[in-house]
């Protein structure tokens, strides 16, 4: 699931040729009989006839409200009386009060408050019918203060053991069920190829059989073994399987990008999460924001209707992603018939779902959408809640696994994701054997991330990106520096902190915790594998305790295998801890010789291969990998561990590959983080394929080995490059400009404007921020390239608020216009060098 704020959303996916290897859908072919049949559990006769009853003594308003999903952020439980909508979740950042930081028991009220108004939203045709409220909790039930928070699913990969994934599914749940909440957006089941993806620490492994084998276990962990007593039983919650399909095979891993391949391999590597996941008694499946083979999976009838429900024989509902049925060509997150006739059963509308509902309900009257089609999609939905026992359920608060709120970070849960802690651990290095540490040592722990339990826990957790959050967020929760001064203090020794490493006396033994920094999905995406944050401080800091004859022991947090050959070689000891969570303790369990209460050893094996350049690993059609360092299933143990000879330190990137600081658009793509969009008064379009219209069609960008095109009809519209906020206020200071290296193909013969826009509200307002170029375009010639270099300072100077800038370049017009722009960028020039305003 995937929050996105009015401006800056999405992650990007853009280069030259990207959709020449994609057929138009008229010329895919297609194999069913690629795809085996799979036999899950059916509903029982008398769970079908209540359905059926049900559905026949509803309207069309009744139905279609069940279709719709909305957010707890633009939707009031007296707005749900009315508008009987079948589910309400709580996405990104969306809480109760509009603070992630309130209570365990303003979330019970909440999901309480939300389930009674659903029940009040009837008529007297047929029951009440109770809605499904949904959350992402995917490393635990991690949004609510308190909570434990387990190993993100990189490093739950590591551990190889379906077993400890299904404790971790039951414990999951048990504590989402005492929020009231009945369904968690869970588990991921990517098999993410290209760990450049800002989700790849959501997928649990580089296998296919890995993850299939995680997959049921994580789905019957969370809603209890299916056709038992123990199904839906109090202290479950149902899963939702994700992403369907390909999400985790995207071109350069990209976010919501274009997944290249024969039918073949995508079933074999991209979906075999799904038939193991269905057999466990999987209900809901939630679909993909990526295309296959330039076809939005959102609109892709043929896997979603033809193989997801006919061959592998899923009888719940599909559900959209966070209103991912807009970037359908033709459609908007108002309107979207092509969705639901593809086979979205439920749309995810966050924001946009009175108009959707209301635009609906005028296309099923209209014959865009069948009746029959309507029927199919409630009585999948239907058919869910009843086999889940939701018409048999009580409001939250009056549940027997409801309101228990001392589940939330139990001790036996605390301990178990300490287990996973210890068992994710992979040992890398071992020189000289520096591994176990003595406990009763001097010990100096530096780092970033020494002290960090946000750094520790990644993203999705607390608020979306996971990276407004401090150590006080995480009430029970204890750093891996917590975790190490705990056990040196038991055995006698002592442990100091210092994040720069520094020291008054020579420690015997230093640890140094680093990493990336917490992100989620698109935000996460990068350029290459190499990690040098801030000018390579790490590293400096490692190969000054070394040369300083401190022997030094390395913990990299990260989301995923980095290139970090560098640092390696800057430690005696290198341990991947991915994103450990909560219980930091875990990581000082397997460092430390210890008799009690037993000594634990590295058991961690590698579910990813780790790259030996800053390029990520590649796969052919058979599976077998090129490029790795270190290989899928590797790891030391204390037995094995031996001295090996230093790693290379070219970091391998093509040439031009790696955009040069402050890029934005370059060698024919988008670097990541940011997105382009193709935008109208209408609403805005992430620019996926090759081709993209905004929604009114008022403006069209063409992806082509010159960069990228714009073509404006006359309507207005802007073509503009999104992301995060970032403070630019100190590059405009600096003299730092905004150069554009474009064409012009067609030459305007009215005002055209560039600019760069705040976090909302709009930073100053839309003409202060938007500069008037329309004279130096006039003046270019045609089919030439030109460079535009605009100082920071200008925008700044006509009204910009540079400090929270989402949008770095915004191109608008209302002419007959069209240029095409190679090269993007942020270039420091120097106080006195920058050019003049336009």
């Amino acid at each position: 699931m995937s929050p996105r704020p009015a401006v800056a959303v999405l992650a990007a996916l853009l280069w030259g040729g990207c959709a020449a290897a994609a057929p138009p859908p008229a010329a895919v072919s297609v194999h069913p009989e690629l795809w085996s049949v799979v036999a899950p559990p059916s509903p029982d006769a008398a769970t079908e006839a209540f359905v059926q009853q049900l559905l026949a003594h509803m309207s069309l308003e009744d139905k279609v409200g069940q279709m719709i999903q909305a957010d707890i952020a633009s939707i009031s439980p007296a707005e749900l009386r009315t508008y009987k909508l079948g589910s309400i979740l709580a996405g990104g950042n969306a809480a109760p009060g509009d603070s992630v930081r309130t209570s365990p028991q303003a979330w019970l009220d909440l999901t309480d408050e939300f389930y009674r108004a659903s029940l009040a939203a009837t008529s007297v045709e047929h029951p009440p019918i109770p809605i499904l409220f949904g959350i992402d909790a995917v490393h635990g039930h991690a949004k609510i203060l308190g909570a434990t928070i387990f190993p993100h699913n990189v490093g739950l990969g590591a551990a190889h053991d379906p077993g400890l994934i299904q404790r971790i599914g039951q414990a999951t749940a048990e504590e989402v069920a005492a929020t009231g909440i009945d369904w968690t957006f869970a588990p991921t089941v990517a098999v993410a190829r290209d760990v450049r993806w800002g989700r790849s620490y959501e997928s649990y492994s580089e296998s296919p059989e890995l993850v299939a084998g995680y997959a049921a276990a994580m789905v019957t962990g969370l809603q209890g073994q299916f056709a038992t007593p123990q199904f839906m039983a109090p202290g479950h919650t149902l899963s939702s399987v994700k992403h369907f399909l390909g999400d985790g095979g995207t071109l350069d891993g990209r976010d919501q990008g274009n997944t290249i391949l024969a039918e073949a391999e995508l079933r074999a590597v991209h979906g075999a999460g799904y038939p193991a996941a269905i057999k466990a008694g999987a209900l809901i499946v939630m679909a993909s924001y990526n295309s296959w083979n330039g076809v939005k999976m959102h609109a892709n009838r043929y896997l979603l209707t033809d193989i997801l429900k006919g061959r592998l024989g899923f009888e719940g509902f599909v559900v959209g992603d966070w209103n991912a049925h807009e970037q359908i060509p033709g459609c908007t997150k108002y309107r979207c018939a092509a969705a639901i006739l593809a086979g979205v059963d439920m749309l995810m509308a966050p924001d946009g779902w009175r108009q959707l509902y209301k635009n609906t309900l005028a296309q099923v009257r209209a014959g865009e959408i069948p009746q029959a089609r309507i029927d199919d999609a409630v009585r999948r939905i239907l058919r869910v809640k009843t086999i889940a026992g939701l018409f048999k359920r009580a409001a939250p608060k009056q549940r027997s696994d409801a309101g228990e709120l001392s589940r939330l970070g139990s001790p036996a849960h605390r301990e178990l994701a300490r287990a996973a802690v210890r068992e994710s651990l992979v040992l890398l290095k071992n020189e000289h054997g520096i591994l176990p540490l003595n406990p009763q040592a001097k010990i100096l722990v530096a780092g970033e991330a020494a002290d960090s339990i946000a750094m520790q826990a990644g993203g999705w957790t607390v608020d979306w990106q996971g990276d407004h959050n401090s150590n006080a967020d995480f009430p029970g929760a204890t750093s891996i520096f917590g975790g190490i001064q705990a056990a040196v203090a038991a055995a006698g020794g002592s442990a100091s902190l210092d994040k720069d490493g520094r020291y008054a006396e020579k420690p015997d033994v230093a640890v140094v915790i680093f990493g990336e920094r917490p992100y989620a999905e698109f935000e996460g995406d990068r350029e290459t594998l190499e990690f040098a944050p801030r000018g390579q401080h790490e590293l400096e800091l490692l190969r000054r305790l070394r040369a300083a004859g401190v022997p030094t022991v390395a913990v990299f947090l990260s989301g995923r295998p980095l290139w970090v050959n560098r640092e390696i070689n800057a430690s005696d000891a290198f341990v991947a801890a991915w994103l450990p969570g909560s219980e930091g303790e875990g990581v000082a369990d397997v460092l430390f010789r210890s008799a009690q209460p037993r000594q634990y050893d590295f058991t961690g094996r590698l579910a990813f291969s780790w790259p030996a350049t800053a390029m990520p690993v590649t796969f052919d059609a058979a599976g077998k990998v090129s490029g790795a360092q270190f290989p899928l299933g590797w790891g030391l143990d204390y037995a094995s561990a031996a001295d090996s000879p230093p790693l290379a330190e070219d970091p391998g990137v093509p040439p031009n590959w790696a955009a040069p600081k402050g890029s934005l658009f370059h060698a024919g793509h988008v670097v990541a983080p940011w997105s382009i969009f193709v935008a109208d008064d209408s609403a805005e379009v992430h620019l996926t394929t090759a081709r993209q219209e905004s929604p009114r069609g008022t403006v069209v960008a063409t992806a082509g080995p010159d960069g990228v095109s714009a073509d404006w009809a006359g309507e207005g519209g802007m073509l503009r490059i999104s992301g995060r906020a970032q403070d630019f206020g100190h590059r405009a200071k600096q003299g730092d400009t905004l150069d554009v290296r474009y064409r012009i193909d067609r030459a305007p013969t009215r005002s055209v404007k560039i600019g760069m826009r705040c976090s909302q509200p709009l930073c100053g307002t839309s003409s202060g921020a938007m500069l008037d170029v329309t004279r130096v375009f006039k003046r270019a010639a045609p089919g030439s390239w030109q460079t535009l270099s605009i100082p920071l300072s200008c925008f700044a100077d006509g009204g910009a608020d540079l400090a929270q800038v989402e949008v770095p370049l915004a191109i608008e017009t209302t002419d007959r216009f069209r240029l095409t722009i190679s090269e993007a960028s942020l270039v420091h020039k120097g106080a006195g060098a920058a050019p003049g305003c336009p």
